[in-house]
Protein backbone atom coordinates (compact mmCIF):
# COMPACT_ATOMS: atom_id res chain seq x y z
CA UNK A 1 0.00 0.00 0.00
CA UNK A 2 1.21 3.29 -1.08
CA UNK A 3 0.10 6.66 0.21
CA UNK A 4 0.79 10.26 -0.13
CA UNK A 5 -0.69 13.48 1.27
CA UNK A 6 -1.32 16.86 0.04
CA UNK A 7 1.50 19.15 0.60
CA UNK A 8 1.66 21.54 3.39
CA UNK A 9 2.76 25.01 2.32
CA UNK A 10 3.43 28.07 4.46
CA UNK A 11 5.49 30.85 5.03
CA UNK A 12 6.23 31.68 8.75
CA UNK A 13 7.87 34.30 11.01
CA UNK A 14 10.64 32.12 12.60
CA UNK A 15 11.09 31.47 16.40
CA UNK A 16 13.56 29.02 17.87
CA UNK A 17 13.66 26.20 20.98
CA UNK A 18 14.30 22.30 21.12
CA UNK A 19 15.92 18.63 21.36
CA UNK A 20 14.86 14.76 21.65
CA UNK A 21 16.24 11.33 22.33
CA UNK A 22 18.07 8.82 20.08
CA UNK A 23 19.02 5.67 18.05
CA UNK A 24 21.10 2.76 18.07
CA UNK A 25 25.34 3.04 18.97
CA UNK A 26 27.23 4.01 16.34
CA UNK A 27 31.13 4.68 16.96
CA UNK A 28 32.82 6.50 19.52
CA UNK A 29 34.89 9.39 19.66
CA UNK A 30 37.81 10.66 22.08
CA UNK A 31 37.27 14.32 23.59
CA UNK A 32 39.98 16.99 22.45
CA UNK A 33 40.73 20.64 24.43
CA UNK A 34 38.30 22.77 23.06
CA UNK A 35 35.56 20.04 22.19
CA UNK A 36 31.92 20.54 23.31
CA UNK A 37 28.83 18.33 23.36
CA UNK A 38 27.32 20.92 20.54
CA UNK A 39 30.58 20.65 18.04
CA UNK A 40 30.46 17.40 18.37
CA UNK A 41 27.19 17.03 17.30
CA UNK A 42 28.08 18.99 14.25
CA UNK A 43 30.81 16.76 13.71
CA UNK A 44 28.77 13.74 13.59
CA UNK A 45 25.26 15.34 12.35
CA UNK A 46 23.50 13.82 15.56
CA UNK A 47 21.45 15.81 18.05
CA UNK A 48 22.89 16.72 21.48
CA UNK A 49 20.30 15.14 23.28
CA UNK A 50 20.89 12.18 21.38
CA UNK A 51 24.64 12.67 22.58
CA UNK A 52 23.29 13.27 26.19
CA UNK A 53 21.20 10.24 25.73
CA UNK A 54 23.76 7.78 24.39
CA UNK A 55 26.12 9.40 27.14
CA UNK A 56 24.93 8.37 30.74
CA UNK A 57 28.20 8.83 32.31
CA UNK A 58 28.25 12.22 31.61
CA UNK A 59 26.58 13.91 34.23
CA UNK A 60 27.17 17.82 33.36
CA UNK A 61 26.47 18.02 29.07
CA UNK A 62 28.13 21.08 30.12
CA UNK A 63 31.28 20.08 31.60
CA UNK A 64 33.74 17.48 29.02
CA UNK A 65 36.90 17.18 29.28
CA UNK A 66 39.58 15.88 27.44
CA UNK A 67 40.18 12.29 27.17
CA UNK A 68 37.14 11.32 27.33
CA UNK A 69 35.24 8.86 25.40
CA UNK A 70 32.43 10.00 23.99
CA UNK A 71 29.99 7.54 21.87
CA UNK A 72 27.86 8.47 19.29
CA UNK A 73 24.52 7.17 18.19
CA UNK A 74 23.92 5.82 14.85
CA UNK A 75 21.45 8.70 13.73
CA UNK A 76 20.90 7.82 10.00
CA UNK A 77 20.43 4.29 9.66
CA UNK A 78 18.17 4.89 6.10
CA UNK A 79 20.61 7.52 5.29
CA UNK A 80 21.62 6.26 1.47
CA UNK A 81 17.67 6.01 0.92
CA UNK A 82 17.31 9.57 2.39
CA UNK A 83 20.69 11.03 0.28
CA UNK A 84 19.17 9.83 -2.75
CA UNK A 85 16.12 11.11 -2.81
CA UNK A 86 17.47 14.58 -2.30
CA UNK A 87 19.91 13.72 -5.43
CA UNK A 88 16.84 12.61 -7.78
CA UNK A 89 15.06 15.98 -5.78
CA UNK A 90 17.85 18.24 -7.24
CA UNK A 91 18.02 16.74 -10.66
CA UNK A 92 13.98 17.48 -11.07
CA UNK A 93 14.62 20.86 -9.95
CA UNK A 94 18.32 21.59 -12.16
CA UNK A 95 16.95 20.17 -15.28
CA UNK A 96 14.11 22.83 -15.18
CA UNK A 97 17.09 25.95 -14.29
CA UNK A 98 15.94 25.95 -10.47
CA UNK A 99 18.97 26.01 -8.32
CA UNK A 100 19.46 23.00 -6.04
CA UNK A 101 18.40 22.56 -2.90
CA UNK A 102 21.17 22.87 0.12
CA UNK A 103 20.74 19.90 2.12
CA UNK A 104 20.58 20.57 5.76
CA UNK A 105 21.34 17.77 8.57
CA UNK A 106 19.28 19.47 11.37
CA UNK A 107 16.34 19.43 8.98
CA UNK A 108 16.65 15.83 8.17
CA UNK A 109 17.06 14.84 11.89
CA UNK A 110 13.66 16.61 12.39
CA UNK A 111 12.05 15.03 9.11
CA UNK A 112 13.36 11.13 10.84
CA UNK A 113 11.44 11.99 13.93
CA UNK A 114 8.23 13.19 12.27
CA UNK A 115 8.34 9.51 10.02
CA UNK A 116 9.22 7.75 13.40
CA UNK A 117 6.31 9.37 15.08
CA UNK A 118 3.77 8.11 12.39
CA UNK A 119 4.92 5.00 12.79
CA UNK A 120 4.97 5.04 16.37
CA UNK A 121 1.41 6.96 17.04
CA UNK A 122 0.28 5.13 14.04
CA UNK A 123 -0.93 8.26 12.02
CA UNK A 124 -0.54 9.59 8.05
CA UNK A 125 -0.58 13.32 8.50
CA UNK A 126 0.98 16.64 8.58
CA UNK A 127 -0.79 17.28 12.50
CA UNK A 128 1.58 15.17 14.50
CA UNK A 129 0.03 14.40 17.95
CA UNK A 130 3.12 14.67 19.65
CA UNK A 131 4.63 17.59 17.63
CA UNK A 132 1.80 19.77 16.38
CA UNK A 133 1.92 21.34 13.03
CA UNK A 134 5.34 20.99 10.62
CA UNK A 135 6.53 24.31 11.56
CA UNK A 136 5.88 24.03 15.36
CA UNK A 137 7.97 20.79 14.67
CA UNK A 138 10.69 22.56 13.33
CA UNK A 139 10.82 25.80 15.39
CA UNK A 140 10.87 22.97 18.25
CA UNK A 141 13.87 21.69 17.61
CA UNK A 142 15.65 24.79 16.99
CA UNK A 143 15.23 25.74 13.57
CA UNK A 144 14.82 29.24 12.53
CA UNK A 145 12.53 30.39 8.52
CA UNK A 146 10.96 32.16 7.09
CA UNK A 147 8.97 29.82 4.81
CA UNK A 148 8.64 25.90 5.16
CA UNK A 149 6.93 23.27 4.09
CA UNK A 150 6.71 19.40 4.16
CA UNK A 151 6.05 16.41 1.99
CA UNK A 152 5.26 13.01 3.20
CA UNK A 153 4.50 9.45 1.89
CA UNK A 154 4.38 5.52 2.96
CA UNK A 155 4.66 2.60 1.37
CA UNK A 156 7.07 3.27 -1.50
CA UNK A 157 10.27 0.87 -1.48
CA UNK A 158 12.60 2.81 -3.00
CA UNK A 159 14.14 7.16 -3.10
CA UNK A 160 12.87 6.47 -6.92
CA UNK A 161 9.66 5.59 -6.07
CA UNK A 162 8.87 8.16 -3.40
CA UNK A 163 10.31 11.01 -5.72
CA UNK A 164 8.17 9.83 -8.57
CA UNK A 165 4.94 9.61 -6.40
CA UNK A 166 5.77 13.50 -5.20
CA UNK A 167 6.20 14.60 -8.34
CA UNK A 168 3.20 13.14 -9.87
CA UNK A 169 1.03 15.05 -7.17
CA UNK A 170 0.31 18.55 -8.29
CA UNK A 171 0.73 19.72 -4.44
CA UNK A 172 3.84 17.76 -3.66
CA UNK A 173 5.35 18.83 -6.83
CA UNK A 174 5.24 22.36 -6.38
CA UNK A 175 6.83 22.19 -3.19
CA UNK A 176 10.02 20.49 -4.68
CA UNK A 177 9.87 23.13 -7.32
CA UNK A 178 8.91 26.34 -5.44
CA UNK A 179 11.44 28.63 -5.63
CA UNK A 180 10.63 29.99 -1.86
CA UNK A 181 12.56 26.89 0.01
CA UNK A 182 16.72 27.04 -0.31
CA UNK A 183 17.10 24.08 2.06
CA UNK A 184 16.11 20.64 2.62
CA UNK A 185 15.86 17.70 4.73
CA UNK A 186 14.62 13.91 4.45
CA UNK A 187 13.96 11.60 7.22
CA UNK A 188 12.86 7.51 6.32
CA UNK A 189 11.95 5.18 8.84
CA UNK A 190 11.15 1.87 8.59
CA UNK A 191 7.77 0.00 10.46
CA UNK A 192 8.10 -3.27 12.04
CA UNK A 193 6.85 -5.16 8.74
CA UNK A 194 8.88 -3.06 6.30
CA UNK A 195 6.60 -0.37 5.47
CA UNK A 196 9.27 2.54 4.79
CA UNK A 197 7.34 6.53 6.52
CA UNK A 198 9.08 9.50 4.10
CA UNK A 199 8.91 13.03 5.31
CA UNK A 200 10.85 15.30 3.17
CA UNK A 201 11.11 19.24 4.73
CA UNK A 202 11.83 22.32 3.13
CA UNK A 203 12.57 25.80 4.77
CA UNK A 204 14.37 28.89 3.76
CA UNK A 205 16.54 30.06 7.00
CA UNK A 206 16.09 32.73 8.76
CA UNK A 207 20.27 33.69 9.87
Amino acid sequence: MKKLITAFIAIFAALSAGLLSATAQGTTYKVVKGDSLWKIAVKYEVGVSELIKANPQIKNPNLIYPGQVVSIPEAAPLKTFEEEVIRLINKERTSRGLPALTTDWQLSRVARYKSQDMIDKNYFAHQSPTYGSPFDMMEAFGLRFSAAAENIAYGQRTAAEVVNAWMNSPGHRANILSKSYTHTGVGAAKKANGTLYWTQMFMKPVK
